[in-house]
């Protein structure tokens, strides 16, 4: 009887342990959708995914002006990797990696890739009180926060 009991109680413990991780990664994946963002006075909309790894990963997939003067897609000429200058500005992947930290209910431990600047910066993710994500962007301690509106 009392290895049925000791055996009820593991089971019962590694089940709360499943449940446990399962909420966090619920959590964590409450970043999942698209966003509607500004920068500057240009719109465009991000979409969060969450990769194999199970970090997450944020890349622009429309933006308001899309197009140079003569009517060409506009590229990431700004990127810092040379390789990435002929991606179209509405397909850049601007944050991978990001990872969610429970303790604090926020996101972070990568970089994100500002196009405009050609520039990354350390990145941290959070909802506000009235559901914007706050995505905060700082380099040598000099920062900036941006807020996106989940439309999906």
């Amino acid at each position: 009887m009392k290895k049925i009991f000791t055996f009820i109680l593991l089971m019962a413990s590694v089940m709360g342990t499943a449940f446990a991780q399962n909420a966090l990664n619920e959590k964590g994946d409450n970043i999942i959708g698209i966003y509607l963002g500004t920068q500057g006075e240009d719109q465009f909309k991000a979409q969060f995914t969450k990769q194999n790894d199970g970090t997450y990963q944020c890349q622009i997939i429309w933006l308001e002006k899309d197009r140079d003067a003569n009517g060409n897609k506009l590229l990431d000429v700004k990127n810092p990797d040379k390789s990435l200058r002929n991606v179209p500005c509405d397909q850049i992947v601007v944050i991978s990696g990001l990872k969610y930290d429970a303790e604090k209910q926020r996101w972070g431990d990568t970089k994100i890739y500002d196009p405009q600047r050609g520039i990354k910066a350390k990145v941290t993710g959070e909802f506000t009180k009235d559901g914007q994500l706050k995505l905060r962007g700082s380099v040598l301690g000099i920062g900036e926060s941006v807020y996106w509106k989940k439309i999906k």
